[in-house]
Parts: C-alpha cells; sequence; structure tokens
C-alpha cells in the first residue's frame, strides 16, 4: 500500500523514486516486519500469560527430555500469531500487492498459519492434549498443495518443470506427478520446520537465514538481467518476493529478541507451520525446489531424523539417535542446550550460503 503511495508521488518528489527498487523495499520491510515484532512482543507474551496459553511439560515424549525442558513450563506459546501478523503487515505496505506471486505467498502462509493455529487452540485452550489429528494436519496440506498445484501448472512462467541446479539448461519434466511434487514440497517443507522448533530461538533464526537466502534468490530469479547472466530460469515479476522474504527475516529476527535462548515465548504450530510453507511456497515459484534440501538443509535433517528413527524402530527394532527429532540427541549427549543452538545456527548460515554460491556452477 505505501508502495503505490508513495511511488505515485515520484514525478512531483524524485525522491521517492527510490520506492520502485525491490531491493529498497527489501530492506524496509525486514526492518518494518522487526520492529511489529519488537515492539508488540511484550503485549503479545503479557497476553498469553493472561489467558494461559503456555508451554506444558509431559512425560509422554521422553522422562529425561521432559526434565531437561522443566524450565519452560508455563513459557506463553502460540507467538507464531505474532510472527505472522508482522509479515503479512510487512509484505502487505511494501510489497506489489497486486503481483500474483505474493498473493500466492501470502495465500499459503495464512492457510497453514490457520491450519496450526487451531491445532495450538485446541491444544492449550481446549485442553486437547494431541489437537489436531495428524490426518488433518496432513488434509490441510494435501489440499493447499492441491490448490497450488493447480494454479502452477495453469502458469506458463512456471509450467511442470523441475529446474536441476549445476546444469545449464536442464529440466525434469513431471507431467502428471507434478501436483504431487507440489504436495510433498509443502507437507515437506511446513512438517520439517515444525519438528525444528524444539529448542528456545533454534527454528526461528534458522528462519532468519533461510528466508535471506531465499529473498535474494527471488530477486536475480524476476531479474532478467542477474537470471540470464547466471543461467536460470527468468520468471518475470517473481522478484517482488524479495519483498516477502524480507519480511519474513525481519518478523524471525524481531521473534527472536523474546524466543532467545532462555525463551520468554515460543512460536507454536501456528508460526512453524506457517513459515516452512511459506518457504515452501517460495520455492515452488522461483524454480528452486532443489535448492531448498540445502537452504533449509538443517529442517531436512530433522525431518530425516525422524523418519530415519521410526523406521529403524519399526523393521529392526533399533534407534539411530537417542531421541529424536536430530537436535534432542545432542541434549541426550549432554549438549548445553545453547550450543546445540548457536552450532545448528552456524550450520544453517553455511548452507544457506552454499546454496547461493551453486548459482554461479552452471
Amino acid at each position: 500500500m505505501l508502495y503505490y503511495l508513495f511511488y505515485s508521488l515520484h514525478d512531483t518528489i524524485s525522491l521517492f523514486n527510490i520506492f520502485r527498487y525491490i531491493t529498497f523495499r527489501s530492506a524496509v520491510a525486514a526492518m518494518t516486519a522487526f520492529f511489529i515484532s519488537l515492539i508488540f512482543g511484550p503485549l503479545v507474551i503479557r497476553k498469553l500469560k493472561e489467558w494461559q496459553i503456555c508451554e506444558k511439560i509431559t512425560k509422554q515424549d521422553s522422562e529425561k527430555l521432559d526434565e531437561l525442558h522443566r524450565h519452560k513450563k508455563n513459557t506463553p506459546t502460540m507467538g507464531g500469531i505474532l510472527i505472522l501478523a508482522a509479515i503479512v503487515i510487512s509484505t502487505l505496505l511494501w510489497a506489489d500487492i497486486f503481483n500474483k506471486y505474493v498473493l500466492i505467498a501470502l495465500f499459503s502462509t495464512i492457510w497453514l498459519g490457520i491450519t496450526g493455529f487451531v491445532d495450538d487452540y485446541l491444544k492449550q485452550v481446549k485442553k486437547m492434549a494431541k489437537g489436531l489429528t495428524p490426518a488433518a494436519k496432513l488434509t490441510s496440506q494435501i489440499v493447499l498443495g492441491l490448490i497450488l498445484g493447480t494454479i502452477f501448472m495453469s502458469d506458463p512462467q512456471l509450467g511442470i518443470k523441475l529446474d536441476l541446479p549445476f546444469l545449464k539448461g536442464v529440466s525434469i519434466d513431471l507431467n502428471g506427478l507434478y501436483i504431487l511434487f507440489v504436495i510433498l514440497v509443502i507437507t515437506g517443507s511446513s512438517n520439517a520446520v515444525n519438528l525444528t522448533d524444539g529448542l528456545d530461538g533454534l527454528a526461528a533464526g534458522i528462519m532468519v537465514m533461510v528466508a535471506l537466502a531465499f529473498g535474494l534468490l527471488s530477486y536475480v530469479t524476476g531479474n532478467i538481467k542477474f537470471s540470464s547472466y547466471l543461467l536460470i530460469p527468468y520468471i518475470s515479476q517473481s522478484g517482488e518476493l524479495a519483498v516477502f522474504c524480507a519480511s519474513i527475516a525481519g518478523a524471525c529476527l524481531g521473534f527472536l529478541w523474546f524466543n532467545c535462548y532462555p525463551a520468554s515465548i515460543f512460536m507454536g504450530d501456528v508460526g512453524s507451520l506457517g513459515l516452512g510453507g511459506a518457504i515452501g511456497t517460495v520455492a515452488l515459484l522461483i524454480k528452486k525446489e532443489l535448492l531448498l534440501v540445502v537452504v533449509g538443509g538443517i529442517f531436512v535433517l530433522e525431518a530425516l531424523s525422524v523418519i530415519l528413527q521410526v523406521v529403524s524402530f519399526r523393521i529392526f527394532k533399533k534407534r539411530i539417535f537417542k531421541i529424536a527429532p536430530l537436535h534432542h540427541h545432542f541434549q541426550f549427549l549432554n549438549w548445553p542446550e545453547n550450543k546445540v543452538i548457536v552450532r545448528f545456527w552456524i550450520i544453517a548460515g553455511l548452507l544457506a550460503l552454499a546454496a547461493i554460491v551453486t548459482l554461479k556452477i552452471r
């Protein structure tokens, strides 16, 4: 909205011409989202405490894990509402709100944010220990994937091809499998972030780096000169997603102010599912689905650790890890929680840089 307001005045006041630049609007979008999270964070924390929407520590999974996390009891949760609000407000203020890719990204984020909200609401307010059933969550993700897949197939720029990193002009035509692939990306990314959100600031900190990386990838994909130089598919108007990604980074950074160890608030499923869906949607929109595995490498490892643990135990009756997801495994190795968090952040930062470097390897 502010983009249209200020840029419309550029003929009168030349300074406002700066609003046409995606780089400038991405920067102010990140700052806007950051300050929304920072300013309203204390209010959200106070209200969640008043409503007694707080973390519950049970012994359903592991007594040792419950003991390690005993200090987290009664910490407010569902703070993801703040993150999503900051993202949506900042994006609407600074992005081209008539850009179809921005609208799709917002739609996906809100859809899965609502799914997570219902899950948190059932657990925290209705006192239903398990919240939404796994089948209900999966159904929501699949339906979203079906909607997005149908939309993408009708877009001549997106089509049904999968671009392969490292190879010049090489792609795989997925044909009838494309919608299934979209469903896989959406369910995989949203659940992977959800599984990673188990330590103070872990998921939020990683999301900052992932969002910044995808913001840069979106910018070069939507710039005909850069995309031509880097030999990557050019997708007109997709550069506007850089503003959306910057809003994610800013919102998560502001939330991290309160969520860092020891956390004063947790994001809950409303935040983790929404953020995972957002980044998965962006990867699909800019045809960087396979790079999502690199950029979000920590999320992938966390999800894989759970899958491998379950498969190994069911087939061989043996556990690969002391406990899954992976971050808890290191806790069981007596790593302090803040050491696990920071080291995972470091790896996430390196993976984000590695993904950006691949742009020149063709």
